[in-house]
Parts: structure tokens; sequence; C-alpha cells
């Protein structure tokens, strides 16, 4: 199985707004070939009728919300999850409950071209997120290189291979 996560595709971001973000990890993403150039106009209409903000304080309120931002695989060329830290926290509305917003520190972009793998990505994100010791999450959410990012996920991500 192929692994979920690229070396050139960990980003850290400095951008203070949600697209922001986007516009700056398509620019990367489209370069490395990953994603489509109608990429990024699809992502944000995505994220703005099903948004992707994860609330992570059920698991514990000592962890700053994520968000899994993704859109069809037609508009990606790979399947890959995209961590993109943020060193300043981006407003996204809540995926179970959009009318609230919440401050998000990290994303798991998921890119996708498998058209029946998108929930089981999601599923091993959520997975990861609430069996990864709430310490080493932090550690995560807080590294100020994409290799020390790269690095951790590669080792703490544990893929589940799918049953057919």
């Amino acid at each position: 199985m192929p692994d979920l996560f690229a070396k050139d595709a960990v980003y850290i971001s400095d951008a203070v707004d949600r697209d922001a973000v986007f516009s700056e990890v398509y620019q990367h993403l489209l370069k490395a070939g990953y994603v489509k150039g109608n990429f990024l106009s699809h992502v944000l209409e995505r994220e703005d009728q099903y948004p992707t903000g994860i609330d992570t304080s059920p698991i514990s309120k000592d962890l700053p919300n994520v968000a899994i931002p993704h859109t069809e695989g037609e508009f990606v060329n790979a399947r890959l999850i995209v961590p993109v830290g943020l060193k300043h926290p981006i407003k996204f509305k809540n995926m179970v409950n959009p009318s609230q917003e919440l401050e998000v520190k990290f994303w798991f972009m998921i890119l996708n071209n498998d058209p029946t793998g998108q929930a089981n990505v999601l599923a091993q994100i959520m997975d990861f997120l609430s069996h990864t010791p709430v310490e080493k999450l932090n550690k995560l959410f807080n590294f100020n290189s994409t290799d020390e990012i790269y690095n951790f996920l590669v080792e703490n991500f544990k893929q589940k291979e799918t049953v057919y």
C-alpha cells in the first residue's frame, strides 16, 4: 500500500486567513503535480458548503482544533494526506455544527483520486487523532519544520489496510 504522506507535500504556513493558506498550499501541490489546475476553486467551494473544522475538545481540552479539507477525486492526481501546520490559528466552520466557528491550528488535507477511499482516509485521520496521546499530538501541531512533521507522521500514523 503506498504511503499516505510525501516529503514534498508537508507545509507550514504563516498566512493569516483560510483562503490565503489554501492558495499557498495549492501553488505547491500544483507545481509538484499532486493536484489539477481547477483544484483550488473546488476545494474552497466544498469547504464553504461542507465545512471540515473538527472540534478536538471531546478528545482533550488541551488540543488545538484541526481541519480536514478535501474535494472530489477528479481534481487531484494522488492519494495523500497533506499536513499543514499553521503559525496563526485560522477560522473554520465546524463540520458538525456549521454555525459555529473554530480556531484551527493544523490541517490534514486529503487528496484522494480513489473515489471509494475518501471516507477511509478520513476515518484513519480520526482514528489517529483519538488514539495518539495528547502530548504527542501537541508536539506534532507545534513543530516548526516540515521534516519534523513528516517524520512524526510516517512514524506514528498507522495506516489500516482496506479489506475487501
